[in-house]
């Protein structure tokens, strides 16, 4: 199997119950099965089914088109669930139908558009066949369900010199999922980085050179690999090139648990790879970036 390019994008298409077509990054899918019967629980979230066991272990059934403000599935247990593992956590989208599997670039996934409210759990928007697909932000629905409890940065986690070593340094975090930039920055910031955020890799490249103008260069940039119209590791392939900005450490921050992520962020420049989201993981990532940059 040839390897695709690092901006080739695949993804799952599939329906709602109200017909909607919708696209999730296939790399966040796990597997795909008919929906099975479903445990109900008594103190549910509205937008959760139920929870059903798969291969041992416990799967919570998320009604998706619920859980994005659409109608949800009617009682019955048609359609099918799009099994997704990610940020460490694995759950099943209750969906009406799957359809098939498509390639497109990420050079062609727009973001959405600027009026849709903070609400819209729509990350970006391409063309497939002439038809408009729109990508799912899965990131935001489950945040939604159970925001991320910010674990209290324990005060034996990092030593006095390491929490030194941080104190007023400058990071850079890039991260199109308003969640996952929230999620990271409050934990910079609780850790006295000067720490400042960007939805995109453009304006992120925008940023660092403004900054090295001004003679005020960003030391560490922590960065989302999927990423619209340009990702994490074509950023990092772009400011390698670069003279004035190119020795930035990056640290590529991702949804996706695979070691494959590692070996392809090692092979385009990156510094490190880490799996979102840990406080612990990432809090020791950066000690290891500022410490690798005395």
């Amino acid at each position: 199997m040839s390897m695709v390019h690092g901006d080739a994008l695949s993804l799952l298409l599939f329906r709602l119950h109200s017909g909607r077509l919708l696209g999730i990054n296939l790399l966040k899918v796990q597997e795909i099965i008919p929906c099975p019967p479903l445990t109900k629980l008594p103190s549910r979230h509205p937008h959760v089914r139920g929870v059903t066991t798969l291969r041992g272990s416990a799967l919570t059934v998320i009604d998706l088109g619920k859980a994005i403000g659409e109608q949800g599935v009617p009682g019955s247990n048609d359609g099918c669930l799009i099994v997704t593992e990610l940020s460490r956590s694995r759950q099943g989208l209750h969906v009406q139908s799957v359809e098939r599997i498509v390639q497109c670039s990420t050079r062609d996934v727009r973001p959405p558009p600027a009026g849709s409210g903070s609400k819209a759990f729509i990350t970006g928007v391409t063309q497939i066949d002439g038809k408009i697909v729109q990508i799912l932000d899965i990131e935001k629905v489950l945040h939604e369900l159970a925001p991320a409890i910010i674990e209290e940065l324990d005060e034996q986690l990092l030593s006095d010199r390491q929490r030194a070593l941080l104190k007023g340094r400058r990071v850079l975090v890039v991260d199109d999922s308003h969640v996952a930039l929230q999620q990271t920055t409050i934990t910079l910031r609780k850790l006295q980085l000067d720490c400042q955020m960007v939805r995109s890799a453009a304006a992120a490249l925008e940023l660092l050179q403004a900054q090295y103008a001004a003679g005020q260069p960003i030391e560490v940039l922590v960065s989302d690999i999927e990423m619209p119209e340009m990702d994490g590791y074509e950023l990092v392939r772009t400011l390698r090139k670069k003279p004035d900005i190119g020795q930035v450490y990056v640290l590529l921050h991702t949804s996706l648990d695979s070691t494959m992520n590692t070996e392809k962020a090692k092979a385009v420049g990156a510094n490190d790879v880490l799996t979102k989201f840990s406080i612990v993981d990432l809090s020791k990532a950066l000690v290891r970036a500022f410490e690798s940059l005395q």
